[in-house]
């Protein structure tokens, strides 16, 4: 009996740890910003960086690594996800 009890106690306070390190971690991922592609604004911007004929710049950030594609710096920062986009199709290729 005394060993069930045991048992018992042992499987609530790994529960209970278990469900500690969930919500720390929950609360880790709710602190980082979202950040959605928002296609409509992108190409509002992209229409309107073209009709007022703007040579997009290169990249100025740091988070660009070789094999990236645009979609890899919305988990940074959604202004350079958008300047991507419009690099990428004013030049038909990514930044170097």
């Amino acid at each position: 009996m005394f060993l069930s009890f045991l048992s018992v106690a042992q499987d609530e306070s790994e529960e209970d740890a278990l469900a500690k390190m969930q919500a720390q971690l929950n609360s880790e991922v709710m602190s980082r910003p979202f950040l959605a592609e928002r296609p409509k604004e992108v190409d509002s911007y992209i229409d309107s960086m073209l009709k007022k004929n703007v040579k997009p710049q290169e990249y100025q950030g740091t988070y660009w690594r070789q094999g990236y594609t645009c979609r890899d710096l919305l988990r940074y920062d959604w202004t350079q996800y958008r300047n991507c986009r419009y690099y990428h199709r004013y030049h038909g290729r990514y930044y170097y």
